[in-house]
């Protein structure tokens, strides 16, 4: 016996995307605070302890500031507030 099979294309329709500047470089890390983001994703918080590690032995000059959004998957107005307000720039761990 024969049957109809429907399949149906898993890829979709992407979203237009539009391209945007990278933030402009800084000359020098020393003396700038930086937001180490862990974004909640599997093992951010390991890899940004080591990071900051990294920092503190290579880099003491850097003031570094570990910082978590209240939950993943969501943008947190008020922790990109405090970064844009008080830090040089962002360092943002997605996992590994």
């Amino acid at each position: 016996m024969t049957e109809l099979l429907t399949v149906h294309d898993p890829r979709g329709y992407p979203p237009a995307v539009t391209a945007k500047q990278l933030a402009p470089r800084l000359e020098s890390l020393d003396g700038k605070r930086i937001f180490l983001v862990d974004c909640l994703f599997d093992n951010s918080e390991a890899f940004m302890e080591q990071l900051r590690l990294w920092f503190a032995e290579h880099l003491p000059a850097v003031v570094i500031a570990p910082i978590k959004p209240r939950e993943s998957w969501v943008d947190d107005p008020e922790m990109r507030a405090r970064i844009e307000a008080d830090g040089d720039a962002a360092i943002l761990g997605v996992g590994l």
